[in-house]
């Protein structure tokens, strides 16, 4: 990493920030402008748009929830899956009306969608009311990028290459008071034929530990209570780096922190995911007994036609490890029903996996194939509505499953944090494995960490009462 590069780009960036404080606030009538940034897809994305916030508001933007009254509207996009894309269109195509009726209204799209060539292009011919296009590897130009934009009253479209650079000390504006997201690395080198990620966020590098320690002790010390930290593929951690330092060292260093805090992370890839790793979660209380380990699909051959990189029997393992060292352990993972060439029986294969592992929740998908992508070639000759049916038999064998496992939790003591109102009178809270507890309790304890006593299950939805109120 060239410290002294990104020092100097950054450095500029601040220069630029400091002219559109003046040149903002007269464009949109001596007022500070309004902002509204949406965000789509994964919780990079979401990390990355509280870096634009952070600048928007060095700008002198105010952040608002209303597009309608906002200045300044930008989504940051997801390219993850078809049904993301076709949102952000149709989110983008209603927008024309808005800038119609207010010319001044600068519209701007960035992140994972921006980075395909041939939607960058769709967006420039087909939206012209869009003026300001950038992708994930020019986030740290932003304040640049809008400064071109507003001053040429002309349309920019900035998608840069990798430059293997990690910008430290970006302004960040965060969407939690107490919970909150810490990137430890950027982009994915792993190349799974499915997914578009490595091809839009470049290649793995990693952040050094201590401004990864130092990010985390500022978060603590500022009250946060639930730190996740961030990656494609956390368990590859320190790729690159002068130092011996890998993910399971770097999450007892963040978990030694003083502090009441916890930490959670994702995602872990199973190739790598070590028992060095599932030992650290074992001894350290601060780390969550939870464990999002994507599989994908239970059969070995289409795992290698996934490029996933281990087999069935190696993902047991790993789980069944976890499983022995961490007894109230909860594991997640992502699966894709009906990959290209898939059939039945190895869709079975699955279902096999997932009655054996027994997860808390899954995150499922239909197979979405992906421009730019390996497996967007391959055979499919599976229609969309008999891959649905297959999706129908996993979902009610998960079903069970999770209403199994919340039921077995009747009775028990958890401790939790209460972390919003779900309804009237109702608040939800979630346990440090990842489950959402429904508890009747006043607003004040948002933010805090409660003992709860779970009293009922629902299917998967538990309900509780807290037992130190008053504590």
């Amino acid at each position: 990493m060239n410290q002294d590069k990104t020092i100097e780009v950054l450095k500029k960036q601040e220069e630029i920030t400091d002219l559109l404080k003046d040149i903002l606030y007269i464009r949109y009538g001596n007022r500070q402008p309004l902002a509204f940034v949406h965000t789509y897809g994964c919780q990079q994305n979401v990390a990355d748009s509280e870096k634009i916030k952070g600048m928007l508001i060095k700008m002198g933007c105010t952040m608002t929830e209303d597009k309608t009254q906002a200045d300044i509207i930008l989504f940051n996009t997801c390219a993850v899956r078809e049904h993301a894309e076709d949102r952000v269109f149709g989110n983008v195509g209603q927008l024309k009306a808005l800038k119609k009726s207010k010319p001044s209204l600068l519209i701007g799209l960035c992140g994972c969608m921006m980075e395909q060539q041939h939607i960058a292009d769709k967006i420039y011919k087909s939206y012209p009311y869009v003026g300001l296009v950038f992708g994930t590897h020019v986030i740290h130009k932003f304040p640049e990028l809008l400064y071109n934009a507003v001053t040429s009253g002309k349309r920019l479209v900035e998608r840069g290459s990798d430059d293997g650079e990690i910008y430290e000390g970006i302004p960040m504006h965060r969407d939690g008071s107490f919970k909150g997201w810490l990137s430890i690395m950027y982009g994915c080198d792993n190349f799974c034929t499915y997914c578009i990620v490595p091809h839009v966020r470049g290649r793995e590098r990693s952040r050094r530990p201590e401004d990864v320690l130092a990010e985390a002790r500022s978060m603590v010390k500022a009250g946060y209570k639930d730190i996740t930290l961030l990656g494609q593929n956390v368990n590859s951690y320190g790729k690159g780096l002068d130092t011996d330092v890998n993910f399971a060292r770097l999450l007892k260093s963040v978990a030694d922190i003083e502090g009441d805090f916890r930490v959670r992370f994702m995602t872990s890839h199973p190739k790598d995911a070590s028992k060095e790793l599932i030992d650290i979660m074992a001894e350290n209380p601060k780390i969550c007994n939870h464990l999002h380990l994507p599989f994908q699909c239970g059969s070995n051959r289409v795992l290698k036609q996934m490029n996933r990189r281990y087999t069935r029997e190696k993902y047991l393992e790993i789980a069944n490890y976890a499983k022995s060292k961490i007894p109230d352990l909860s594991l997640t993972s992502d699966v894709i029903v009906g990959f290209p060439g898939e059939t039945y029986e190895e869709f079975c294969e699955t279902l096999d996996l997932i009655r054996e592992v027994k997860f808390t929740s899954l995150f499922t998908f239909i197979y979405s194939p992906r421009v730019g992508t390996s497996a967007a070639k391959f055979p499919d000759p599976i229609s969309h509505e008999e891959k649905a049916k297959w999706m129908g038999e996993l979902l009610k064998v998960q079903e069970e499953i999770a209403a199994q496992r919340c039921a077995g939790m009747v009775g028990k003591t958890y401790r939790v944090l209460v972390e919003e109102q779900a309804r009237e009178g109702i608040l939800n809270a979630r346990t440090d494995n990842n489950i959402i507890v429904e508890l009747k309790a006043p607003t004040e304890l948002i933010g805090s960490f409660r003992y709860a006593k779970i009293t009922e299950a629902r299917n998967w939805i538990l309900r509780g009462e807290i037992t130190d109120v008053w504590t």
